[in-house]
């Protein structure tokens, strides 16, 4: 049956990457919810997708570049109120909870690991009790290297868009490239069905994740093929349309 991810704590039906968001996501029958972690120059781990803050804040400038605690004062956008969580206050929604988390580890504006990112990411896991419930992701094989170097036993998922595939050469080049590193190969999910039989050729469908599925057809479609999950902003119509197919 093909899990439910739940897109930044389904950013379409609440803030982006928000404590509410996250907190509602956990009261749907979703299998995992993913966020995204940026690392500042001040040492702190971020949940905010951009490297930016223009579009989901009403903060300007790099992420990167927050003095320490200046995120306490960068309100999210269609919040009332709230600020960038930092990754201890998104681990402790879920710390009793019994879903996947997908942690995305990003890069800056001009696609650069931050370097000790991966290190600061690991570490504030430690304190968490999440053994195999956490699975770290990223766009970058580099990132990935190094997560595998640092949690061997970890789970790991790659991401494939259009840009990250022709950086690496085309969409099956950067399957090959991938695969040996992670569990799971999750594509964006245009790019999937386009290429699904050399896709499928090179990883078996229990280990594709097709992603971002909003809307209605969509969501049916991906529902019934044989991959592993999709990742979604709507989790509200995905966890419905499940429902539906399965009873």
């Amino acid at each position: 049956m093909v899990q439910i991810v739940g897109h930044r704590g389904g950013r379409n039906v609440w803030p982006e990457n928000s404590l509410l968001g996250f907190r509602k996501v956990l009261e749907m029958a979703v299998d995992a919810v993913e966020f995204d972690v940026h690392l500042t120059k001040a040492g702190e781990l971020l949940v905010i997708h951009d490297p930016t803050l223009e579009r989901t804040t009403t903060g300007t400038g790099k992420v990167a570049e927050l003095a320490p605690c200046a995120h306490r004062e960068v309100v999210l956008r269609g919040s009332e109120g709230e600020t960038i969580p930092t990754l201890a206050e998104v681990l402790e929604v879920f710390r009793d909870a019994r879903i996947d988390l997908h942690v995305e580890l990003k890069s800056d504006g001009d696609h650069v690991p931050y370097p000790g990112i991966v290190e600061a990411v690991v570490a504030v896991l430690a304190g968490f009790d999440f053994g195999e419930r956490a699975m770290l992701t990223s766009f970058d094989p580099d990132v990935l290297g190094l997560i595998r170097d640092a949690l061997p036993e970890g789970r790991r998922l790659c991401s494939i868009d259009r840009e990250s595939a022709a950086r690496l050469g085309g969409v099956e080049t950067a399957v090959r490239h991938f695969e040996p590193l992670v569990e799971v190969v999750a594509i964006q999910k245009d790019l999937m069905r386009e290429h699904w039989d050399a896709i499928t050729a090179l990883v078996e469908p229990g280990r594709l994740a097709a992603w971002t599925v909003n809307d209605e057809a969509e969501i049916d479609h991906w529902l019934r093929q044989p991959i592993r999950s999709i990742t979604t902003d709507r989790p509200d119509l995905a966890v419905a349309a499940k429902e539906r197919l399965h009873g």
